[in-house]
């Protein structure tokens, strides 16, 4: 439940719900036989007794015929909780503008409802309260105005970014990784040891490889998770240095392994640089000097650059020539092929070839 906020606490509100489920435990009845009763499936029951759904006045009349008690009770009693409800709105400094923050981050909060971050609640102004809370704000007008310190983020170029979903969407990393522990401090010279062993990695499937990538980089000091991506938050990768701890946190947006891996190990070789210390934000818009020795360690830890030259000179550039090349940077296909066509367009018909990840969860 919400912990007190400005004035009136939802800890306060009674939803007619629970007098249903007092009516329940002193009758000796259960949810199962009130559905019976009243002609509601056993969900729509357990909802409303939850909080999560409010009475109809058609349901209220289902409840006169069960306990006896006048339609007119049912009705006012809705009514007088959707009355403290506007009040709770004003007490808290509701407006309309923060309600449309809140709709622009309606797929953070589906989310979060979903992996159980935040309750699921009947009405939005409990929802907003919810994710103030979660969010660490009074108010979600103010997220634009918050700095965002020792993180470096790195995005696409082409898409806009929204600053409330792109703060929504770090939150949950933190959220997602706060558990973790890790038994040791951030240890650059064991990443750097780390480097092939975590290349390797690509070749499991892809809920195996992300155990394994958790548990190499909980040997070197970091925590790392795998986000869901949402549209708003153009981020491929994302680290953050908290005391001794390190996060590194991915997404699958763009889909493609090679964008993946070309991103992870430009994450690690921020790391390795201890980048991270600079307290910078690198942002989709950055093209720096600190940006391209992170882009040149990534390209150079999946294939090497003399060798891939003396390949794009030599070789018939056809599927096996590709395969055969792969094979001796250790890498899966699609990598190469992936590098060829950021570096020259006349590779896109190979695109077929290019190894997809994809999200199994409902968002």
């Amino acid at each position: 439940m919400m912990e007190k906020m400005n004035g009136l606490s939802l800890d306060l509100l009674i939803h007619p719900g629970i007098t249903i489920k007092e009516l329940l435990d002193e009758n000796k009845m259960s949810q199962e036989e009130l559905a019976i009763r009243t002609g509601y499936s056993p969900k729509h029951i357990c909802e409303i007794i939850k909080g999560k759904k409010n009475i109809s006045s058609k349901f209220a009349n289902s409840l006169e015929y069960v306990f006896n008690i006048p339609t007119e009770f049912w009705i006012n009693l809705q009514g007088n909780y959707d009355k403290e409800l506007l009040e709770l709105e004003k007490l808290n400094h509701i407006e309309k503008e923060e309600f449309q923050v809140l709709n622009e981050l309606k797929d953070i909060v589906k989310y979060c409802e979903l992996n159980e971050i935040i309750a699921k609640e009947p009405t939005k102004a409990q929802t907003l309260l919810n994710m103030r809370k979660f969010l660490c704000v009074n108010n979600l007008l103010s997220i634009p105005n918050l700095p965002l310190q020792q993180v470096s983020f790195r995005g696409s170029k082409k898409i806009r970014v929204n600053v409330n979903i792109l703060y929504a969407w770090k939150k949950i990393c933190e959220h997602l990784t706060e558990k973790t522990i890790v038994d040791c401090k951030f240890n650059k010279k064991l990443l750097e040891d780390k480097c092939l062993e975590i290349k390797k990695t690509m070749f499991l499937e892809a809920n195996e490889m992300i155990l394994e990538l958790k548990n190499i980089f909980s040997k070197c000091g970091i925590v790392f998770e795998v986000v869901h991506n949402f549209v708003g938050a153009p981020v491929q990768g994302y680290i953050q240095k908290k005391n001794d701890k390190v996060l590194l946190c991915m997404t699958l947006r763009q889909s493609f392994s090679d964008i993946f891996w070309f991103t992870l190990f430009h994450e690690i070789g921020h790391l390795i640089n201890e980048d991270f210390e600079n307290q910078y934000i690198d942002y989709y818009f950055i093209d720096s000097e600190i940006e391209k020795r992170a882009d040149n360690f990534a390209k150079n830890q999946l294939i090497n650059d003399i060798d891939y030259n003396k390949f794009l000179k030599k070789s018939k550039l056809d599927i096996t020539s590709i395969k055969n090349f792969a094979q001796t940077q250790n890498v899966k296909p699609g990598i190469v092929i992936g590098r060829m066509q950021r570096e020259n367009e006349d590779y896109s018909f190979m695109a077929k070839y290019r190894e997809r990840y994809k999200w199994v969860d409902n968002i």
